[in-house]
């Protein structure tokens, strides 16, 4: 069975960083992406940073240059370095696995969200 752990998340002040882990337990038969996303109080969740299985990152115009995506040295291990956060940046933060069964159909795993507050 497939667990993703997402945890890192917490209260800083605006200009502080935080780092988010996320770590996958379990056989996946293909990572296709892994992902973070954020939701913030009566907002849509959205992507904020993504990594494919090259290496290639990309990343929300609203993080561009402050956050960076990066996998671990451990397999399944992909973690999120945020830096000069702003209130805005206040989310559940969710770790996401795009992957492929055995049959190459797709198969979207989730971490149940870290949150992280930021306060002026």
């Amino acid at each position: 069975q497939v667990q993703v752990m997402d945890s890192g998340g917490g209260l800083v002040q605006v200009g502080g960083s935080l780092r988010l882990s996320c770590v996958v337990s379990g056989t996946i038969f293909s990572i296709n992406t892994m992902n973070w996303y954020r939701q913030a109080p009566g907002k849509q969740r959205e992507l904020v940073a993504s990594m494919s299985g090259g290496g290639g990152t990309n990343y929300a115009d609203t993080v561009k240059g402050r956050f960076t995506i990066s996998r671990g040295d451990a397999v399944n291990t992909v973690y999120l370095q945020m830096n000069r956060l702003e209130p805005e940046d206040t989310a559940v933060y969710y770790c996401n696995i795009g992957s492929f069964g055995s049959s190459w159909q797709p198969i979207n795993y989730w971490g149940k969200g870290t949150l992280v507050t930021v306060s002026v």
